[in-house]
């Protein structure tokens, strides 16, 4: 079993005992490496009952097959854990050089159990790990724990994966940051990480990844490169992503001020092609990727001036026009600080968005608010208030660092009405009643609201169904895309590549070449729908059923303003035909339950036994008998 390193470490944190396991190959075949080893993970190791933030809680890092080898767009890892934000299955994935250098360390992943007594990072050198004291970086941001362990160590190769303060904190939004400029972004994974006492993960790796055929997955890396290059990739390489801010503002899905609208009259201002004139400083590429997607942003002048981010769409949406802020400047302050304090900046504008319609409706008030100007448009509040969001600083800090979901029900008052999430994750930057099959996709979602785990909003944005319609055939369509990206992300590559490929056998041509286990896309298809299921079997266990898989009132109840999408809005009836769908294209019960049919079909004969208890168990809840 070529790609894979064949073994992976078990870190006992509270012990410090660290143990060496190997994987086998029916393990890789069936879950093929990164989502599927870690919804694996997970069901084995977190059962019902167990908290995020208790020491029972495990925290995974594992890579995919083709990192640390020159199939392109693979240096990606992801990490796992019970999420403290939704309390279902939780997981973020980064890119950079991190996986790269695990790997050629010769550990397909870590999983961490316990809690360290005190301030702890993990050092892997090859063979050679050990937990070292971390005192002295605690309350350091993640771009100075990085630098100090570098420095610690006296390599400036070596690769950091750091919580920051708001990790530390507990902070439900809280990131993993690698490579200054990367994060593991969603789902609270650096709150559990800050949970554990465990500041950072350094990785050196020195040995070379093997690989079952390397002259032929050299042919097909230089093709693939030569497709990396061409126009389907041409927008991410040219503007990066911050180019979708006047396409969704054109077709009415751009979220602004907290997704009461879907256009922002300051939309140019804000634009990706603004932004590469003012701001883009330079142009950077992951390791092994042909496309540097990574805008950097360099503020020059101003009160802001010396500040440097990442800018994706994403960011400069949600702390932009969701927030009202139209000041390029401050949106890239923002992003800084999100980054070194370490927060998930979605979250973060979509917390902060909805504070500020809170404020401006009266539900919060000067006091509670800490006596910020807390309007729409405000950056210079925005920016406050993102700081006391980081560090749980006074009440609103506090307040906004339990995620908008909690702090909604904290608030009461009719403030959940504006709280734009699903399972508690925030909503991402695409509007739900402009777009309604990305809606679909974003609420059955295994993570929350998330537009990275079908693509459900590409049908929409492309004109390939009528998007201010949702009817039973989306179900299906959801359901294909998260399969595909259950092995996207499992392998795990770069979503901005998934239009160079021209079918999944070619995915699987890929697998086959590195690890030398033959695949077909059939068969790759299968393991997507095994690892999807597994996940949902998760969830489950955790207490989800189908009023978890709904979006938030503002879908159903106001109508979009804006002119070229006036009056949208979803029916509670076409919702629910299209939900219906899903679940019956998944083989699953119209209450989001897997079957145990289906469930053996995919080989998870232990899982289909545990679940049909459930299904049980919830259908006596839903007669009311004893």
């Amino acid at each position: 079993m070529k790609g894979y390193a064949g073994k992976y470490l078990l870190v006992n944190l509270t012990s410090r005992k660290i143990v060496s396991k190997m994987l086998d190959e029916g393990m890789a075949v069936n879950f093929i490496g990164g989502y599927g080893f870690g919804a694996r993970t997970l069901y084995d190791y977190v059962p019902a009952g167990v908290e995020p933030f208790s020491p029972d809680n495990v925290l995974a890092f594992w890579t995919g097959p083709l990192a640390g080898t020159i199939a392109p767009v693979s240096s990606k890892y992801a990490v796992f854990a019970r999420s403290p934000l939704t309390g279902f299955f939780g997981f973020g994935i980064s890119s950079g050089g991190f996986a790269f250098e695990l790997k050629c360390a010769q550990w397909d992943g870590i999983i961490f159990t316990g809690r360290s007594d005190s301030p702890t990072y993990l050092f892997i050198d090859d063979e050679n790990v050990e937990l070292r004291d971390a005192s002295h970086l605690w309350g350091r941001t993640t771009w100075e724990t990085e630098q100090m362990i570098r420095e610690e160590l006296g390599d400036d190769t070596v690769r950091v994966a750091a919580i920051g303060p708001a990790g530390e904190r507990l902070v439900r939004i809280g990131n993993i940051t690698n490579d200054r400029n990367r994060q593991v972004g969603r789902t609270g994974m650096g709150a559990v990480m800050g949970s554990k006492n465990l500041k950072a993960v350094a990785v050196r790796g020195t040995r070379d990844v093997e690989v079952a055929d390397p002259d032929g997955l050299m042919k097909f890396s230089m093709e693939l490169n030569e497709r990396l290059q061409g126009p389907k990739t041409e927008k991410y390489r040219v503007y990066g992503t911050p180019a979708n801010i006047l396409i969704h503002n054109k077709l009415g899905c751009l979220p602004s001020y907290n997704f009461q609208r879907g256009t922002f009259e300051y939309a140019e201002e804000v634009s990706g092609e603004r932004m590469l004139k003012t701001h883009v400083r330079k142009i950077i590429a992951c390791t092994n990727c042909a496309i540097a997607c990574d805008h950097v942003n360099e503020v020059r002048e101003g009160p802001y001036a010396g500040t440097v981010a990442s800018m994706d769409y994403e960011s400069l949406n949600m702390l932009g026009p969701c927030c009202g802020v139209r000041d390029l400047n401050a949106i890239t302050k923002a992003v800084e600080i999100c980054d070194t304090l370490g927060v998930d900046t979605i979250s973060a504008g979509v917390i902060i968005a909805w504070a500020m319609e809170c404020y401006e409706k009266g539900i919060l008030s000067s006091e509670e608010v800490d006596g910020l100007d807390l309007r729409f448009g405000n950056s210079e509040a925005m920016l406050e208030a993102l700081k006391k969001l980081c560090l749980r600083e006074g009440k609103l800090g506090n307040l906004l660092a339990e995620g908008v979901k909690r702090a909604s029900e904290i608030v009461g008052r009719g403030s959940e009405k504006f709280a734009i999430h699903c399972k508690g994750l925030e909503w991402g930057a695409y509007s739900m009643r402009s777009l309604k099959t990305s809606t679909l996709g974003f609420a059955v979602s295994i993570r929350g609201a998330d537009y990275l785990r079908s693509g459900s909003y590409q049908v929409d944005v492309r004109g390939e169904v009528d998007r201010l319609k949702l009817d039973y055939s989306r179900g299906k369509i959801v359901c294909d895309g998260e399969n595909l990206y259950a092995i996207i992300d499992s392998l795990i590559i770069c979503k901005f590549a998934r239009g160079i490929f021209s079918s999944v056998d070619e995915l699987a041509k890929l697998y086959t070449l590195t690890t030398g286990i033959e695949m077909t896309g059939k068969q790759l298809l299968l393991a997507g729908e095994r690892i999807h299921n597994l996940a949902k079997c998760f969830n489950i266990r955790h207490g989800a059923s189908r009023k978890d898989d709904y979006p938030p009132p503002r879908a159903f109840e106001e109508e979009m303003p804006d002119d070229v999408v006036r009056g949208a809005k979803i029916t509670r009836e076409e919702y629910d035909e299209a939900l219906n769908g899903y679940y019956d294209a998944r083989g699953w019960t119209r209450e989001g339950i897997p079957t145990a049919e289906k469930l053996l079909q995919l080989g998870l004969e232990k899982e289909a036994e545990e679940i049909a208890k459930y299904q049980v168990s919830h259908e006596l809840k839903l007669t009311g008998a004893k």
